[in-house]
């Protein structure tokens, strides 16, 4: 083993592909959609490396093409849960003991097969599985969850770096141990980079992991498995188990070996496993560290002096884009009545403009809903828009589950600001918009401030810089993550670390320094060099 200090490369944030007509990657992509959708995949589970089949059985089916099978994957059980805790706690003593620049080497061997060889294999498997158009695939399954990789690994050395001060005579040190057990990570379908990263932030600070993925994201999670794999992580560091979350609830979260939890999903799944765990606190080891990012009702705060046409393009990518089935997607707006006929014209065109259907056809703008359920849930308030006295729908509002699941973006108006959907989150293609009268801007940033339990992402729209900084200043605790003229979406790894407050979850900011910590557990050395030999001090001596 060399005694060298090794520096970690500085890591930059991944360029985004653009796939243009004419774009060798572009075609490339193309033929590994055709390939891919003319495939069957059968995914087992995956348990200290080896393969196990359950037998229990699940689809997963092509969202904008629901009659199209892309994978068959087996379900664990309690069983199968039972074989992870042993297989994790089996792998953790050699990959806790590995020098942490072998492991971070792994990272960025992961890094490199992402950009290169398995770029199409991630994004052909995040389109077609999770209906993500080829842009937001790219900047998810390739760009991001490169840059959590690279990113992570520069910020693991900081955090090595970090060490006490010494007086006379002594040697402090700090040593970062992983936590004790596992850590238990579940992941959501609509970020294949968060499906990535949860898993792999703990394990690159030595702890070994179950990973329960969403079982609407199979495919993509899989070919995250493969490059895992040959990446060099060692066999049970990473055990994918496909499952339900009631079997979770009561096998993994009351196990006594668990030392953390890592979640990205809903604020009710979040809150119920923290009760668990809390009802099983005398049970555990150590107390497990809890990190969660969970919903948003993300905002766009309008100003008068706004640029309007900057608000329409945010209101629309920041809305629209992977069918608002984003954590930071802008679900609802506070327009001042002043600019609100030229907004109101300008947005009703460009949503109309926008290109639906399947992820292959290029030119579509918005795909599908992740599933049925997901469809009739998000669909049913766009019905009581068209129900409710207390608002109108300005565009959209159609949908069909026929051929996909597809649901027109919608814009709904209302001059109600505790309105249903101006307060509920959604997790779909609509967008609510308050109406507020222009003289009165502190009652309409108390609505936007209070009306909603959450505080994920936020933007303001000014020219006035007495009213940023006045807006920005009152929406202080309302967004973890507050853009100034531009839309409350695509937060990216070492720019603008991730995460919220409130009912949106813990804060702990992924993309950052501040969530590898979580997964650390610090031990404080002091070395004395010439230890004292006699138990009296200088005071005791006689007068």
């Amino acid at each position: 083993m060399s005694d060298a200090k090794f520096q970690v490369p500085t890591p930059i944030n991944e360029p985004i592909r653009q796939y243009a007509p004419g774009d060798a990657n572009r075609e490339s992509l193309k033929a590994r959609l055709k390939s891919m959708a003319a495939e069957r995949l059968e995914v087992p589970c995956i348990i200290g490396g080896k393969e196990v089949r359950t037998g229990n059985k699940r689809k997963a089916v092509m969202p904008h093409s629901h009659k199209e099978v892309l994978a068959e994957f087996h379900l664990a059980g309690a069983t199968e849960m039972r074989m992870a805790v042993e297989a994790a706690a089996r792998a953790k003593p050699e990959w806790e003991a590995m020098p942490w620049n072998e492991r971070v080497a792994i990272f960025l061997k992961a890094a490199e097969l992402l950009a290169g060889p398995y770029r199409d294999n991630l994004n052909a498997s995040t389109m077609l599985g999770q209906s993500k158009n080829a842009f937001q695939a790219e900047i998810d399954a390739a760009c991001e969850l490169i840059d959590f990789f690279r990113f992570n690994a520069h910020f693991y050395q900081q955090i090595m770096e970090q060490q006490p001060i010494s007086s006379a005579g002594t040697w402090n040190r700090m040593d970062y141990r992983p936590l004790e057990g596992f850590v238990l990570a579940v992941t959501p379908f609509n970020f294949t980079s968060i499906a990535g990263n949860l898993p792999t932030a703990p394990a690159l600070c030595g702890n070994t992991v179950i990973w329960k993925p969403a079982n609407t994201q199979i495919p993509s999670a899989y070919y995250l498995m493969k490059l895992f794999k040959e990446a060099g992580f060692p066999d049970g560091v990473i055990n994918f188990l496909p499952s339900v979350g009631a079997e979770v609830g009561t096998t993994l979260l009351p196990s006594p070996e668990l030392g953390g939890i890592h979640f990205t999903g809903s604020t009710n799944t979040f809150q119920s496993m923290y009760k668990t765990v809390g009802e099983n606190i005398d049970k555990y080891g150590s107390y497990p560290r809890i990190v969660g990012e969970t919903g948003g009702k993300d905002f766009i705060f309008v100003h008068r002096s706004a640029d309007q046409e900057a608000v329409v393009t945010a209101m629309v990518r920041g809305a629209f884009e992977y069918q608002g089935q984003k954590c930071s997607a802008a679900s609802r707006a506070y327009v001042p009545r002043s600019l609100w006929a030229n907004i109101s014209k300008e947005l009703a065109a460009q949503v109309s403009a926008l290109k639906m259907g399947d992820v292959r056809d290029f030119r579509n703008f918005v795909n599908a809903v992740i599933d049925e359920r997901e469809f009739k849930r998000i669909y049913s308030y766009v019905e009581h828009a068209k129900n409710s006295s207390d608002a109108k729908i300005l565009v959209g509002g159609k949908a069909s589950s026929e051929v996909g699941y597809f649901i027109e973006p919608t814009v709904i108006v209302t001059e109600n600001p505790g309105y249903k959907s101006m307060v509920e989150e959604i997790f779909g293609p609509v967008l609510t918009i308050f109406v507020y009268d222009d003289a009165k801007l502190d009652e309409a940033l108390k609505f936007c401030d209070e009306s909603s339990p959450y505080a994920l992402t936020g933007a303001v729209f000014a020219q006035d810089r007495a009213a940023i900084t006045q807006i920005s200043s009152r929406l202080r605790h309302a967004a973890g993550n507050f853009y100034i003229n531009d839309k409350p979406t695509g937060a990216v790894v070492g720019q603008q670390p991730f995460g919220g407050a409130r009912a949106s979850g813990t804060n702990d900011k992924a993309g950052s320094v501040l969530n590898l910590y979580r997964w650390l557990s610090p031990r404080s050395i002091k070395e004395t060099f010439v230890p004292a030999k006699d138990f009296r001090y200088p005071f005791m001596n006689a007068e």
